[in-house]
């Protein structure tokens, strides 16, 4: 893909958080994340199935998350996750120092409030890959400085 593509896949994202907050009520903030986390996480099974087709199964958890650092990454946003922290007790860190989702809005600290809109489908997308690749999760994201942003995993051992 070229830089036309990224530039398409950016807007593309924006007019579907854009299209889901014209949709939902004002007062029901919770139904609109919920919306865009669950499209996210449909779009990340998929890919990931795409993408792994052809690969033998990780050997652990950490060559899982490994492979969402590195190749899921670069495949969607252009380059690696720039940090990955574990506590090695179900918690991974994933840290994305210049987020391309959020360099649109991070002109000022009054966008701040934007973020979880625009973080909600990627939050989606890491579940989804990782459901399919038999991890099941919790994942939330952080920004106190835009773009930076740090989705945080919470395995969820069933």
């Amino acid at each position: 893909m070229g830089e036309n593509s990224d530039a398409i896949y950016e807007y593309l994202h924006m007019e579907i958080v854009s299209h889901v907050l014209r949709t939902v009520r004002k007062d029901e903030k919770d139904v609109y994340i919920s919306k865009l986390e669950s499209m996210g996480y449909q779009v990340g099974q998929r890919l990931v199935e795409r993408f792994t087709k052809d690969c033998p199964r990780y050997k652990d958890e950490l060559d899982t998350m490994k492979f969402i650092c590195k190749d899921f990454w670069t495949a969607l946003y252009k380059k690696q996750i720039d940090n990955l922290r574990t506590n090695h007790q179900g918690v991974y860190v994933l840290q994305d120092n210049k987020f391309r989702l959020l360099t649109q809005i991070s002109n000022g600290k009054q966008y701040l409030e934007m973020a979880p809109k625009y973080l909600a489908f990627p939050c989606g997308l890491i579940r989804g890959a990782l459901a399919n690749l038999g991890i099941h999760c919790v994942v939330t994201a952080d920004v106190t400085t835009m773009p930076a942003c740090k989705f945080q995993i919470q395995i969820q051992k069933i």
